[in-house]
């Protein structure tokens, strides 16, 4: 029997919800992705809330909100304890994510799903991985391996293989073939054969243009509208898709010398472009080839200015401008703010680069025709004056005089409760343990020794003698070169580390921009003030595809060549997914499965998978040969039990039988071309084939794109005379192959 395997959606299948599925491996509960949409809908998280105190383990693919935004409140509410994988980009950006996403709601209602701290405590035990590295899980998920792989649809963003017993289990949403600016293309393509696929349709019926082309559509739009003297505003999200507009718009720019300022407005887009500088790794070729030559960063933006406030905004000049602004929904955040002052002005433009989310203000405005109008709501936060202030303060004051009566009671119960047998007879009264405590905390942040402090108002608890100063012993250990100090007592903590790293604008450590950690510090006492309106939409609107996800046409080419043993559709539209699943069923595999929310399915493999033990005996005969960076041989041996009943591979009790020569390795006619030149003999491709020297020719038959089956075994067959030509030329050829 293969490895156990049950996938079970806990939201996002046959609609356009955000992404989250319970992955069970023999037993062990994956979390694949925690997703939450930007109306922060508690009921899609229903299903989630049933199961999250048995997931083993989270896996994240991408830092939006879609893909993570329910982490902090699931962390906080709902139960969900499991550890946390991703890789480095996901852990910072997805952070910076939920902070924006925070801040943005905050300043305009009573947001209280969760906080800045629970973000905090969701992503500070995140295990970060690169691309490729297999990491191994210990205790019950012993014998399964996780790797991230490029997704190339965000910046870190990760396709996840998962092995046990041999068997790959890949999870694959959101990816993007093509090559972009920022991205390579995704990695999926080179796994063949895996037990399972789990992907998306979400593309699944739409056809994408060439690059070149959308990316000249949409500097032509832009430039069309600032030469009208009109304003362009795209609303993006924090950290994602953002990035490669942000490199289309400076390279044109540049190229160009444009002076149309742009401006990117975010909470936290500092910090952003900071971390963004240090993943240049993550990124693609173009960009890491050209770090290395003139050591340029391509994320020191020289045309594009970064702020953090819409009072910077409305500081810049007047006049034609570019604002990148969150959120892309356009429900919160500076773009709706924006959005409201621009859209009465027909010279503005409206550039929407991914398709709004189900009833949000973006997605009504991306309808065929666009409404003229629109319902919005304004709301801002503005601080409590006159009696609304003296009410806050009066009920605050009484909470805090009932906070202290309690805590005075429960203290009196305390020691009421105490027995007086149980304390020493040497001792001639009690100290209060608070108060000790308290005089610890006096002597600063460093864990300092307390030493002789009188305190105000010392209470002796009644089961004690007489009033008495706390006496501390103050006898220091010496040695031949003084007091012996403790290095312990001047080492910073974390937490006061964590606190003055709120403080730092744009390093790394710190989390915020300056200007938005005022906002998080900000303790007046306020109250939001939200205001109903019609706003008529006389600019103009567009929508082009940016979201960097691959078409239906890439998508259907690419799940042929995957070729899964079995196929697992997940997160889109009704439509799209069952026109992905009936084209699956006739080209891809005869296995695919498209479950509804809560509905269980079982995807174990047909295949039966032995462990065996390879036994001394037999190693220590067996040569092998280098290739690459592995080492290959053929084996002969029979299989039998070990003292503990686990399968082993013996050495063979009669004779091996011979065995025709195998040749192993591949090859590229492109390659061994310049092999052959290098060797002076003359060679060229004709008609599909390689032709060597005068008489000799080359050619591949076979189906190159059903690798890993049967049917798609290759072979180079060798046409021409016999000849000396002939014999050096097929010498050539087999030197390029291992001979076993």
């Amino acid at each position: 029997m293969g490895t156990s395997v049950q996938v079970t959606p806990l939201c996002g299948v046959y609609s356009e919800n955000p992404l989250s599925y319970l992955l069970s491996i023999d037993g062990f509960n994956f979390l694949v992705d925690c997703g939450w949409n930007d109306h922060f809908d508690t009921s899609l998280l229903q299903p989630l809330a049933r199961i999250a105190s048995t997931i083993d383990a989270v896996l994240l693919s991408h830092p939006d909100t879609l893909h993570l935004g329910a982490l902090p409140y699931a962390m906080k509410q709902l139960g969900l304890s499991a550890p946390i994988y991703s890789t480095e980009p996901v852990h910072r950006l997805g952070l910076l994510t939920m902070y924006d996403q925070y801040l943005s709601r905050k300043q305009v209602s009573e947001f209280d799903l969760f906080t800045l701290d629970d973000v905090d405590y969701a992503f500070q035990n995140v295990t970060r991985l690169t691309y490729s590295q297999n990491h191994h899980l210990s205790g019950k998920g012993e014998g399964i391996v996780i790797a991230p792989h490029v997704a190339g649809h965000l910046l870190g963003g990760t396709v996840w293989k998962i092995t046990k017993d041999g068997e790959d289990i890949i999870y694959a949403v959101d990816f993007n073939h093509r090559k972009e600016r920022l991205l390579n293309g995704t990695v999926l393509e080179s796994f063949v054969r895996p037990a399972v696929l789990i992907t998306d349709s979400y593309n699944a019926l739409n056809n994408q243009p060439y690059r070149r082309q959308r990316d000249q559509e949409f500097v032509d739009a832009i430039l069309k509208t600032l030469r009208a003297d009109g304003c362009v505003l795209l609303p993006v999200d924090t950290a994602g898709r953002v990035l490669e507009l942000i490199l289309i718009l400076e390279q044109y720019w540049a190229q160009n010398h444009l002076n149309y300022p742009i401006y990117f407005l975010t909470y936290v887009s500092s910090s952003t472009i900071d971390y963004v500088k240090s993943f240049l790794e993550w990124m693609s070729d173009s960009i890491a080839k050209s770090f290395e030559h003139t050591r340029d960063n391509a994320f020191l933006l020289k045309h594009i200015t970064l702020l953090v406030n819409k009072s910077e905004l409305e500081k810049a000049p007047d006049g034609p401008k570019v604002v990148l602004a969150s959120m892309a929904s356009l429900e919160v955040g500076f773009s709706h703010d924006i959005f409201i002052e621009w859209a009465t002005d027909a010279r503005n433009l409206v550039v929407f680069t991914e398709k709004g989310q189900f009833a949000t203000l973006a997605r009504m405005l991306q309808a065929d025709p666009p409404p003229k109008a629109v319902k919005m709501t304004t709301s801002k936060r503005v601080p409590l004056v006159g009696e609304e202030l003296d009410a806050y303060e009066e009920e605050q004051n009484r909470l805090k005089k009932e906070d202290i009566l309690k805590a005075s009671v429960s203290k009196e119960e305390e020691l009421k409760g105490t027995n007086p047998s149980e304390l020493k007879s040497a001792d001639p009264m009690v100290i209060d343990v608070s108060i000790t405590n308290a005089l610890s905390d006096v002597v600063g942040p460093h864990g300092g020794k307390s030493h002789d402090i009188f305190i105000d108002g010392f209470v002796p608890p009644p089961t004690s003698v007489a009033p008495m100063f706390p006496f501390y012993d103050n006898s220091a250990e010496w040695d031949d070169f003084g007091e012996v100090i403790n290095p312990d007592d001047y080492i910073i903590k974390d937490d006061d580390m964590d606190h003055m790293s709120m403080h730092v604008g744009g390093d790394l450590d710190g989390k915020v921009d300056e200007a938005s950690a005022s906002l998080i510090l900000d303790t007046t006492p306020s109250k939001v003030v939200s205001n109903d309106l019609t706003v008529q939409v006389k600019c103009s609107l567009i929508y082009m595809d940016f979201e960097g996800r691959s078409d239906g046409r890439s998508i259907k080419s690419i799940l042929a060549h995957v070729a899964p043993l079995k196929l697992v559709l997940v997160h889109g539209s009704a439509e799209a997914t069952e026109y992905l699943k009936q084209h699956s069923l006739t080209h891809v595999c005869p296995h695919v499965y498209a479950p509804q929310v809560g509905e269980t399915i079982d995807v174990t493999s047909d295949l039966c998978a032995y462990k065996v033990q390879l036994s001394e005996k037999l190693m220590s005969n067996v040569l092998f040969k280098k290739l690459g960076e592995y080492e290959v041989a053929w084996v002969d041996a029979e299989v039998g039990k070990t003292e503990n009943g686990m399968l082993s591979l013996l050495p063979l009790s009669t004779p091996a039988p011979p065995h025709k020569s195998v040749l192993v390795g591949d090859i590229k006619m492109a390659d061994f071309k310049q092999f052959l030149a290098s060797k002076g003999v003359q060679a060229e491709f004709a008609g599909g084939a390689l032709r060597c020297g005068e008489y000799t020719t080359l050619r591949k038959i076979g189906d190159a794109t059903q690798k890993g089956s049967g049917a798609g075994i290759q072979q180079i067959v060798i046409e021409g005379p016999l000849s000396e030509e002939y014999y050096k030329i097929r010498e050539y050829l087999c030197s390029q192959f291992y001979l076993l």
